[in-house]
């Protein structure tokens, strides 16, 4: 069975550089408090560590 994560806005992305905000449309978040399960992938962590400032990840 593949691993999941869980990926949670806390921050908003007001006052973010446009790739920032592309990158939390692509994970399907947009305002803080929202959550979205994935499944674990390379592509996935590189994009959560690129607005890692923004989101909080957990292993599920």
């Amino acid at each position: 069975m593949a691993k999941k994560l869980k990926i949670t806005q806390v921050k908003s992305i007001i006052d973010r550089p446009k790739d920032q905000k592309l990158t939390i449309k692509a994970l399907g978040l947009g305002r803080p408090n929202y959550v979205k399960i994935h499944n674990d992938s390379p592509q996935i962590r590189g994009m959560v560590n690129k607005v890692s400032h923004l989101v909080k990840m957990e292993e599920i």
